[in-house]
């Protein structure tokens, strides 16, 4: 009885023991948009043609887990919306949170969860700040407008290529609303 209780306890899987949080999305919201007073779900449901402009937009991609939205309200008028989105680094999801302004610009890139054995400098604040201002997914070029990280190269890629799509998301489906919902 003894040999089989170790087998079936040998057998499942640990959890990692790096994988640490930083944020919640409720906190990284908030932070993004300090003066906002209410969070609200946003259901995102592209079109195929909102999707082909993304992809044309965005480029290819690493892998991504769940794409979350919420609406950032201050005063019941939409003053930006808060994304979080799960990238591939090198082995694990790399969740993180991005705030677009009603106006289309980027504020600075939160890294929520990290869960990778090495590489954790990708949530340097002056890595980070290098998104806050930009309007455009043209301009989020890694390597030339968003510098590489020395030993998380892959983490800073997909960081940046997922901030890209998330801009281009924006702008398929909240710009032509006028920042409001879409």
């Amino acid at each position: 009885m003894a040999p089989v209780a170790l087998v079936a306890f040998a057998a499942v899987p640990a959890a990692p023991a790096y994988a640490t949080v930083y944020a919640t999305a409720d906190a990284a919201g908030r932070a993004l948009f300090p003066l906002a007073q209410t969070f609200d779900a946003v259901p995102l449901a592209l079109s195929d043609a909102q999707r082909r402009q993304v992809e044309q937009a965005a480029g290819r991609q690493a892998a991504h887990g769940q794409l979350r939205c919420w609406a950032a309200r201050a005063h019941g008028a939409v003053v930006g919306y808060v994304f979080v989105d799960e990238v591939i680094g090198r082995q694990d999801f790399i969740t993180y949170a991005v705030g677009v302004d009603a106006g289309g610009k980027l504020r600075p890139v939160q890294i929520l969860e990290y869960r990778e054995s090495h590489g954790g400098e990708i949530r340097n604040p002056r890595w980070l700040a290098q998104f806050d201002g930009r309007s455009s997914p043209g301009e989020l070029r890694f390597g030339t407008d968003i510098k590489n990280i020395a030993g998380a190269t892959l983490s800073s890629e997909h960081v940046t290529d997922g901030v890209r799509r998330i801009l281009a998301i924006w702008q398929a489906a909240f710009a032509t609303a006028g920042g409001g919902a879409p």
